[in-house]
């Protein structure tokens, strides 16, 4: 195994004292620069880095943040989000020379727990917290810490203004994003329309089937013809959801799904049943990806730059840790891009 360059090796090469080196390195005074600039160059082409252990207990910051996902791994499957939010994530981390540290979790409560963990070993600058909830104990938590966070997607309550370090978030408005979806099938003819949601405690999947009923109930619609079908997010689920209201005798013309992967299970099990896309039933899928522009037909999808949302978490969570204040930065509104998987609905439904 090679052996790691050590400061006095750098000091042999450099053909200075080893406490030159420690100066040089450190960018104290008491070095000229001419030393200072043969000793870092006798440093890189040695290979040598700063010992991390050494660096955190000196009271530096670690180089690394943390990303927990308190979701059951099966769940996560093919789902694109959080594999493009995160390389948007590690995008502008690699460019700062910061390092990810990532682990699943089967829920909240050990995500919380992995948090003090890592805050106890000092292993992380800061987090990044998502699937922020409706009863959310982390803001507290992170809070009594004082360990920087962002949250992804919102906090659900406002930033406590006495919290060292603050905590802050990024979001995009899904509330917004869903009443328009509601318009555009409303605007086609559908008068029975189902969400099949994702997670209900999560604080995004309250927003939408919130403003799912407000939007309906601005448009005239019944209760019941507008409503929302929670799930764990994955195909099984989906697909057991859709496989349920189309049994159902009055069954919705259109259906609104919480992500790709749910929509595409939907649409095989309609052409399972013998119900045609669009021909009788419409569908819509929340976050476009491969899968929504491969299937047949394509499926009408929220668009939204994802990758670009993990750039801007990662940069305000960079911003929190060299000192900025507290803020909660909107991302670009998801965009309704129309595909051949939604058309009015036949006259007899």
């Amino acid at each position: 195994m090679a052996r790691r360059p050590t400061i006095k090796d750098i000091a042999r090469g450099a053909g200075v004292s080893e406490s030159a080196v420690s100066f040089a390195l450190n960018g104290r005074p008491g070095v000229s620069e001419d030393t200072r600039a043969r000793v870092r160059r006798v440093a890189e082409e040695l290979g040598w880095q700063p010992h991390h252990a050494a660096r955190v207990l000196s009271g530096e910051r670690c180089g690394a943040v943390g990303l927990v996902l308190a979701r059951p791994a099966h769940t996560l499957g093919v789902e694109s989000f959080f594999l493009q939010l995160v390389s948007g994530v590690q995008e502008v981390l690699s460019a700062g020379r910061t390092a990810l540290l990532f682990q699943v979790v089967e829920d909240i409560e050990a995500e919380c727990a992995v948090h003090r963990r890592w805050w106890a070993e000092r292993r992380v600058d800061g987090v990044l917290v998502v699937d922020p909830r409706t009863r959310d104990p982390r803001p507290e938590l992170l809070a009594r810490l004082g360990l920087p966070a962002v949250f992804v997607g919102g906090t659900g309550e406002p930033v406590p203004a006495d919290s060292p370090p603050p905590l802050s978030s990024v979001w995009a408005d899904d509330a917004r994003a869903m009443a328009g979806v509601l318009r555009h099938l409303h605007g086609l003819g559908h008068r029975r329309v189902t969400h099949i949601a994702g997670l209900p405690g999560l604080a995004h999947t309250a927003r939408r089937i919130t403003s799912l009923r407000a939007e309906a109930r601005r448009l005239g619609l019944p209760e019941d013809h507008v409503r929302s079908v929670p799930t764990d997010y994955s195909d099984a689920e989906g697909a057991a959801a859709t496989r349920r209201v189309l049994a159902e005798p009055d069954p919705p013309t259109a259906l609104v799904y919480d992500n790709d992967v749910m929509a595409v299970a939907g649409s095989a099990v309609a052409a399972g049943l013998g119900i045609p896309v669009p021909g009788r039933l419409s569908i819509v899928a929340w976050d476009d990806s491969a899968l929504c522009r491969v299937t047949h037909p394509r499926l009408t999808a929220l668009v939204r730059d994802t990758a670009g949302f993990g750039r801007l978490a990662a940069e305000e969570l960079l911003a929190l840790l060299a000192g900025g204040p507290p803020r909660a930065r909107e991302s670009e509104l998801p965009r309704l891009e129309p595909r051949e998987s939604t058309a009015p609905p036949p006259a007899a439904y």
